[in-house]
């Protein structure tokens, strides 16, 4: 399977839901328009620039290290007080998106918004799986990834293994940190393919919260990797992780449901609101 395999047009419900189904993953290009998001760049950029407001967040990341200087923004649509917050409000609640997320997984609540940077020699992120990290139930999450930039593997654009979806959530190894700025590993299934996905501003990749999924370095010398993140779950969800509560419907209004409790797949040890 190629990057090119991945793209399927918004308006062909039919096909989206079938290759979603199938592969736990689908793009689809040119969703939001290049004007919409030369204002989401400009508008990340500018608070990164100056006051980061509490949004970001690498922990244990050295002074040194270039995330030090472009932490990923965590759930900025929680703060409307700010021009980055009303743009990831505006957008999670989109019916552009809204319109993809329904025909993937019914109607839907927003879980989670993230900003990722990802400058020239950044670290990329180990393949993982996001419902590790949400744990939705009874169903799973489902990622909507905004490229702000024309991403390939150059710069560290995302990895995923379709078909992959179909796997339980499994527990993480060990992650190697001078690629990887996240501790955990998962491993692409025996059998199943590694594709790079390949996007253009604008382009929205979708996929199941259990696809394997990840990224490499950016190599490039003059060439940022920024997107746009948003998670949601299915209204029929009946709990989620502390961390993402509250959730909120496409009216923009808040919603909360129960915390999921125990340890996740992995133990007692499992750390949900580290995401």
């Amino acid at each position: 399977m190629t990057a090119t395999a991945l793209s399927a047009a918004a308006e062909d419900g039919t096909v989206l839901r079938d290759r979603f189904d199938r592969d736990g993953v689908v793009q689809v290009d040119g969703l939001l328009p290049g004007n919409e998001i030369d204002d989401v760049r400009a508008a990340f950029m500018a608070r990164v620039d100056g006051d980061h407001a509490g949004l970001g967040a690498h922990d244990g990341v050295a002074p040194d290290d270039v995330l030090a200087r472009y932490p990923r923004f965590m759930q900025p649509h929680r703060r409307t007080d700010l021009d980055v917050g009303r743009i990831a409000r505006r957008l999670m609640t989109d019916r552009r998106l809204l319109d993809v997320v329904t025909t993937l997984i019914g109607p839907a609540y927003g879980a989670q918004s993230m900003f990722y940077f990802k400058p020239p020699s950044a670290r990329g992120q180990a393949m993982h799986q996001d419902n590790y990290f949400l744990r939705a139930h009874p169903e799973t999450c489902l990622a909507a990834w905004i490229a702000v930039d024309r991403c390939d593997a150059a710069n560290g654009g995302l990895k995923v293994v379709p078909g992959s979806h179909t796997r339980e959530i499994a527990c993480p190894e060990s992650a190697d940190r001078a690629e990887s700025f996240s501790d955990g590993l998962v491993r692409p299934p025996d059998g199943l393919p590694v594709v790079q996905s390949e996007l253009r501003p604008g382009d929205v990749l979708f996929f199941h919260g259990s696809t394997v999924h990840g990224s490499l370095p950016n190599t490039t010398s003059d060439r940022f990797r920024r997107s746009l993140i948003f998670h949601y779950v299915p209204r029929a969800s009946v709990e989620i992780s502390r961390y993402y509560q509250p959730l909120v419907d496409p009216l923009g209004r808040e919603v909360h449901i129960d915390e999921s409790t125990g340890g996740g797949p992995c133990g007692d040890g499992w750390e949900g609101a580290a995401h």
